[in-house]
C-alpha cells in the first residue's frame, strides 16, 4: 500500500505572539455605513439581520464567507469600505477563531469591529483576542446554542444582547 504524506503548518490560535499590541479603533458616534460579515454558520444571518433591524436607517453592506475559514483579502477589503463591521457567528472552535481573527485583521486595517460569539465560546474568544494583542476587542455573546434553532428562538436569544450592543455603539 502506498501512502502519501503531506506536511502542513497548523496554527495554534492561542500561541504566544511576542507582546504585539493591536491598536483598536474607536467606533464613530455617528456612523452611517455598516458591514455585516456573515460566516454562513446556521443562524448567523438571523443574528446579523437582528443587528441590522436595530441600527436604524443606516446603509448596510453584506459580506458572506465560509464558516471555519478566514475571510479572503477581497472580502476584508469589501467589508472595510464601511465605518464599522459586525462579524457573526462564533459558536464552535473554528468559527469562533476566525470571527475573532478576521475582526483583528479588520482592526489592523483601521476598521472598528463588533464580533458576536455564543457564551460557551466567549472565554476562548477573549483569550484568543488577548493572545493576539487585542485584549479589549468588542465581543458580544449570545446564549449557546444557536445552530439548530428556529428563527424565532434565535431572535429571542439575540434580543438579550441589545442593551450591550447599544452600550458599545453609544446609542441611547
Amino acid at each position: 500500500m502506498n501512502v502519501k504524506v503531506i506536511e502542513k503548518d497548523l496554527m495554534d490560535p492561542l500561541a504566544e505572539i511576542n507582546n504585539v499590541k493591536v491598536d483598536l479603533n474607536n467606533i464613530p458616534y455617528d456612523f452611517e455605513h455598516v458591514t455585516l460579515l456573515d460566516n454562513t454558520k446556521p443562524g448567523a444571518d438571523v443574528v446579523l439581520e437582528f443587528v441590522e433591524e436595530n441600527l436604524g436607517s443606516r446603509k448596510f453592506n453584506w459580506v458572506k464567507k465560509p464558516a471555519g475559514a478566514p475571510a479572503t483579502i477581497k472580502q476584508l477589503e469589501t467589508a472595510a469600505k464601511s465605518e464599522i463591521v459586525f462579524l457573526a457567528l462564533g459558536d464552535c472552535g473554528s468559527c469562533s477563531s476566525w470571527v475573532i481573527l478576521d475582526a483583528i485583521r479588520l482592526e489592523k486595517m483601521g476598521i472598528p469591529t463588533v464580533s458576536i460569539c455564543s457564551d460557551k465560546f466567549l472565554p476562548f474568544a477573549h483569550e484568543l483576542a488577548k493572545s493576539h494583542g487585542a485584549e479589549k476587542l468588542n465581543i458580544l455573546s449570545v446564549e449557546h446554542p444557536i445552530a439548530g434553532l428556529s428563527k424565532e428562538e434565535i431572535v429571542k436569544k439575540t434580543l438579550e444582547i441589545l442593551p450591550s450592543l447599544r452600550y458599545i455603539l453609544q446609542i441611547p
